[in-house]
């Protein structure tokens, strides 16, 4: 059949690749210039099943109280009148529940790690570089408190057969070496050693040519409209190409893979999408001394920072913003996260060449993404991936082809029927 699929990033990307595999004619549409320019642009570059968890649990409501004026906070909550905010807000609170937790790790664990080893199985294949690293990652914790409180997840996740192995401040720097100069700010920490790092960039860009090479048809800078209907089912999409033409492109079947815009896309029809934009920033900055930089990927869990190396630069990103769609730097938080790396690795970085960014992450309330058929049977979602799209992305794809092709995907996952 013909699939059209909306969005050109990881997720766009990947799923398009997976039902050109199972034979489908698929075209790619985007409103950007080429394939992952939005929220896959410039992430953290981790693939990291061991954080494979839900912002929301039952500590992070008093977190977010002691948060929500203070401008450097991980998690900054910028009220509007939105009624999708608010919306948002409450599912997430509801997801805070003790009851909910376990569930929600499972099903991120479960769709993360078939995504993890369904790269490792592509790998062999692929005909391009993005810059991975297979060194694990560190996750660290500069306060006595939080490791204590890590270790419940710790114990969680190797429940599910995730090695997050608990470590001393030695044993982290025996592992990393470059955090060694660091390592009075650290109180402990875990290690993960099956996780990878890469730049999801370029392993988008690399795997959409070769979904051209396969057949695989992009349309990029072209607007997407509305979704048209006809009996019952969605008869085409109504685009706006670039030489600003209406057109109505036909299709068997469509998949929303938006991220945060999704939302947009699929409320005239009716469709539940509870995604909201999570804002995020990252630093992309040039090394200046190689062995002082880290090539294992850490965490920095009470900051919510991600570190990772890129060939010749560090990558680093984190913090959110519930703040709408705006993608504008907030010069305080970009001026914070220049302090945190630099108290990391003083001497080791071209700090007269940063490169910021920030991209709007497609956040549900419980950080469970939505993969699968909606109620109209030719339309389906393939989104909501938050801040794990890298994480999720090659997986969630090839799920999502199993789904259309009448297949049951191979992780445990609750997904849309």
């Amino acid at each position: 059949m013909k699939v059209a699929v909306l969005g050109g990033g990881i997720i766009g990307i990947s799923t398009a690749w997976w039902l050109s595999q199972d034979g489908h004619e698929v075209v790619v549409v985007d409103r950007r210039n080429g394939p992952a320019q939005e929220t896959s642009r410039a992430n953290g570059g981790q693939i990291s099943v061991s954080y494979a968890e839900p912002w929301a649990n039952p500590q992070m409501p008093l977190k977010l109280l002691k948060w929500l004026l203070d401008d450097n906070a991980p998690l900054l909550f910028r009220p509007r009148l939105d009624m999708r905010q608010w919306r948002w807000c409450l599912a997430f609170l509801r997801e805070c529940l003790p009851s909910r937790l376990a569930p929600n790790v499972r099903a991120l664990v479960g769709l993360a790690e078939y995504s993890r080893r369904t790269l490792k199985q592509m790998r062999p294949s692929l005909d391009f570089d993005y810059r991975h690293q297979e060194k694990g990652i560190i996750t660290f914790y500069r306060d006595a408190a939080s490791l204590d409180d890590s270790l419940q997840m710790a114990d969680l996740m190797r429940d599910m057969g995730v090695d997050r192995r608990v470590m001393s401040v030695d044993e982290l720097v025996q592992v990393e070496p470059a955090l060694a100069a660091a390592r009075h700010l650290i109180v402990g920490g875990d290690y993960t050693k099956d996780d990878e790092s890469g730049d999801v960039n370029q392993f988008a860009c690399g795997l959409a040519a070769m979904a051209e090479k396969a057949g695989v048809q992009f349309r990029f800078s072209t607007q997407i409209n509305r979704l048209q209907t006809e009996q019952g089912k969605v008869s085409g999409v109504e685009i706006i190409a670039p030489d600003g033409s209406f057109e109505s492109l036909q299709a068997d079947a469509f998949v929303v893979a938006m991220g945060s815009f999704s939302p947009e896309l699929l409320e005239p029809l009716g469709i539940a999408c509870p995604v909201y934009p999570a804002k995020g920033y990252s630093v992309t900055i040039p090394v200046l001394v190689p062995e002082a930089v880290p090539t294992v990927s850490l965490t920095d869990k009470d900051q919510k920072i991600v570190y990772s190396r890129l060939g010749d630069s560090l990558r680093m990103a984190g913090t959110a913003e519930l703040s709408g769609y705006s993608r504008s730097l907030n010069t305080k938080r970009c001026t914070s996260m220049l302090a945190q790396v630099a108290e990391l690795f003083p001497s080791a970085l071209d700090f007269d060449n940063v490169h910021f960014w920030s991209g709007l992450r497609p956040a549900t309330p419980s950080n469970v993404p939505l993969i699968g058929r909606t109620r109209i049977s030719n339309l389906y979602l393939n989104t909501g991936h938050g801040t794990l799209g890298w994480t999720m992305g090659v997986g969630s794809g090839r799920a999502l082809a199993d789904l259309m092709g009448g297949r049951q995907p191979e992780p445990e996952f609750p997904f849309l029927r």
